[in-house]
């Protein structure tokens, strides 16, 4: 019986690198990444099972009544979440799934999977945070202080995660990163048909 993949949840407040890291991760290690459902249209240029699985207000709600939402919020009149069936399916494939999605999510998935291994990631200020948001120049000053009021909530609650990662340097916090990935796979915890297997022979 093969070794069921890692549950990775990663939540990261707004300009800290967060989909930098993952895009890098990715290229290292094979990974399933989880794609949302979301009731709102698909903007120009989105496809329906690649940026999102686009749903209907009722399909989703059917899919939170039946329990097979691993996670889900509503956000300005249309829900967004996390569908369980494709990210079990990869699970017990051996595959391991990254989901990238916000504190409350992730709440709910700890939760839900207390297997799951969740990691925040943090930037090394907040003052470095609100440099990064000025840098990209697609933003308000006003937006930049409402991203930072939250980031602020944010990290606070990095203290319910099982890692985090300071972005100072993104090779190190990729590196970083990796090396949680392949404690989490070495932990007793996971290692049971191993421990085992050593015994038998």
């Amino acid at each position: 019986m093969g070794k069921r993949g890692l549950l990775i949840v990663v939540s990261a407040p707004s300009g800290c690198g967060k989909g930098t890291i993952l895009e890098q991760v990715m290229k290292k290690q094979e990974f399933y990444y989880s794609i949302s459902a979301t009731t709102r249209k698909p903007r120009p240029g989105e496809k329906d099972k690649v940026n999102y699985f686009f749903l209907t207000k009722e399909k989703f709600e059917e899919l939170i009544n039946s329990g097979q939402m691993l996670e889900h919020a509503e956000f300005v009149g249309n829900y967004y979440g996390t569908p369980a069936a494709p990210v079990e399916e990869h699970l017990a494939a051996g595959t391991d799934v990254i989901l990238e999605i916000e504190v409350q999510g992730a709440m709910q998935v700890k939760k839900k999977c207390p297997e799951a291994v969740l990691v925040f990631i943090l930037p090394p200020s907040v003052d470095t945070l609100r440099h990064r948001l000025n840098k990209r120049s697609t933003e308000s000053e006003e937006v930049i202080e409402e991203r930072i009021a939250k980031a602020h909530d944010e990290i606070a609650r990095a203290v319910d995660y099982d890692y985090v990662i300071v972005n100072d340097d993104l090779d190190e916090a990729i590196n970083d990163f990796m090396t949680v990935l392949a404690a989490e796979k070495m932990s007793v915890k996971r290692s049971g048909n191993v421990i085992n297997e050593v015994l038998e022979k």
